[in-house]
């Protein structure tokens, strides 16, 4: 970078540059000069002109010139040379008092201002450095803080994680039990009042049960680990079912329950029928729970989108409570509900709405809710599926079910549990069908009485067992060649996302989440167990 230099101006040059000193010692020369020639002039008009006189007279002028010139350069030139170099030095960053010549005048003054302003940039620099390193030092430490409390954040999640997947493993363990011994119950011979209280415990434990499951929803969902299947499915078969279910509440309460499907409704897409089927109930819960008189009117409707994709349309209206119009956009919002009286006088938490519109959301789809007090409500959820595939058709014919297993020969089934009651309820569940069942008490147990028999057809594995939990168990079922094809549904209080992923991994086939309704049971036993008996060739040409 080009620097001025004395006598330099942006942009121009002027004249070398000629010192103050220099130029006042050339001015006083040429002064003395002209009086001197002034003097001679006089004395050769006179007639009076010496020669010595003359050269006297020059020399005076050069000694006073010289004396003249001195004391510029060390009264005037000197300091200002000093200052010169000062604010150079200033310029190029350097802080430093400059030399100040002691002549007691305005020069001398100009230095010590510029000391004393050397002075305050040094202090006000030093302040600055003074601050950028408390700044820095405290960013660090915010920083520190952020990741500390990152990790406490993380920690707490896992936390919280470990403590809902155990919670619902407690909580489910004897709701298992509780449920199933009920259904047992119920489907021997009671008289008709003891028949009704068993019935009111039922729908009681359900209750609990859903209870506990929007607790766990929601959790899975706002951590961002539940995920949606892609598997074929008839659509209104989900919806008719969901129907039904919700038709003795209907009677109860007096209401008229329609269902209307339309013929743009495909008869399978691919999806997640479970958390469809719970979008579906959220809804036809909340409508028939807030309506007392009229109707509720179920509709579904589909139409084609792009990239093979099928938009379904659910609308639900109802001849309900209504809801006020500045109530409405927090219905949606967790443990909401209209007012506190809602709450007392129809129950609830508040947790359906807010499920099922990130359910929704999660579908690539929109909810909304037209409604007015007194009137009733209409919610619209639009959910996207995709269109099936043209599955490749069958060489041979589909095998028989469980229900003509059992005529041609009886079906052993290995029960690897460790709860009592649950083995119990397992137990009796199966053997009224017909199924020879078989305990174990943990995985080393079930290993060894595979070895004893290879007559099981099937395997219902726990999970979480002592001495051998099912994961390794399983895995070690899987090093047998002869039982690769085996079927072994996991059967397991845990119902965490990822749980059906770490047993599907570990070379299960199924995974059934407890409490288990008996009929359920049945027909995933009866689904995999008609797989296994299909010729392996078959299966490898329908899967490819």
């Amino acid at each position: 970078m080009h620097q001025l230099k004395p006598g330099e101006r942006n942009g121009s040059r002027r004249k070398p540059f000629q010192s103050l000193s220099t130029r006042f010692t050339a001015f006083t020369g040429v002064l003395l000069l002209w009086v001197v020639a002034a003097t001679l002039a006089y004395d050769l008009h006179q007639g009076t002109l010496s020669v010595t006189k003359a050269l006297l007279e020059c020399c005076v002028v050069l000694v006073v010139a010289a004396v003249v010139s001195l004391f510029t350069i060390r009264v005037l030139g000197r300091p200002l040379h000093y200052l010169q170099q000062g604010i150079i030095a200033v310029r190029k960053g350097k802080l430093e008092p400059i030399q100040v010549s002691r002549t007691g005048d305005e020069i001398e003054y100009l230095g010590e201002s510029f000391n004393q302003m050397i002075e305050a940039l040094s202090s006000s620099q030093e302040e600055i450095t003074r601050h950028q390193d408390l700044l820095e030092q405290r960013i660090r430490q915010r920083t520190e803080e952020l990741e500390e409390a990152m990790l406490r954040a993380q920690a707490a999640n896992e936390a919280k994680s470990e403590f809902l997947a155990n919670m619902s493993h407690e909580l489910r363990t004897p709701m298992a039990g509780i449920l199933g011994m009920l259904d047992v119950t119920l489907e021997s011979d009671l008289p008709a009042e003891h028949r009704d209280q068993l019935e009111t415990a039922q729908r009681c434990a359900y209750s609990l049960l859903a209870l506990l499951n929007d607790i766990l929803d929601l959790s899975k969902i706002e951590s961002g680990r539940m995920g949606l299947e892609k598997i074929p499915f008839d659509v209104r078969i989900v919806l008719q079912d969901c129907v039904r279910s919700f038709q003795p509440k209907a009677d109860e309460t007096g209401i008229d329950l329609v269902c209307e499907i339309s013929p743009t409704v495909p008869e399978e897409v691919v999806g997640d029928p479970l958390r469809l089927r719970q979008v579906f109930a959220n809804l036809l819960s909340n409508a028939t729970k807030f309506t007392v008189k009229g109707h509720v009117k179920v509709s579904l409707h589909a139409k084609a989108a792009e990239g093979g994709e099928i938009v379904l349309r659910f609308v639900v209206e109802d001849t309900g409570i209504g809801i006020p119009a500045e109530k409405l956009p927090l219905i949606f919002e967790k443990f909401t509900q209209v007012d506190g009286s809602v709450s007392r006088k129809f129950g609830g938490t508040g947790l359906g709405l807010a499920i099922t519109r990130k359910l929704v959301e999660m579908h690539h789809g929109e909810i909304s809710v037209e409604s007015e007090p007194g009137k009733g409500s209409r919610f619209t959820a639009t959910l996207r599926c995709t269109a099936p595939q043209t599955a490749p058709a069958r060489i041979a014919a589909q095998p028989a079910g469980v229900a003509e297993l059992h005529e041609m020969e009886p079906v052993r089934v290995l029960v690897v549990e460790d709860n009592q009651v649950n083995q119990k309820v397992v137990t009796t569940v199966l053997r009224k069908r017909g199924f020879t069942v078989e305990l174990a008490n943990n995985g080393v147990e079930a290993l060894e009485m595979l070895e004893r028999d290879d007559r099981y057809r099937l395997v219902i594995m726990d999970v979480q067992m002592p001495v051998m939990d099912g994961l390794e168990t399983t895995r070690r079922i899987r090093l047998n060649p002869k039982w690769r094809r085996l079927p072994i549904l996991a059967m397991t209080a845990h119902a965490m996302n990822g749980d059906r992923e770490r047993c599907l991994s570990a070379g299960m086939n199924g995974y059934i989440s407890k409490p288990v309704h008996p009929a359920h049971l049945l027909s995933v036993m009866d689904e995999y167990m008609s797989a296994a008996e299909e010729p392996e060739t078959e299966t490898a040409e329908t899967e490819g």
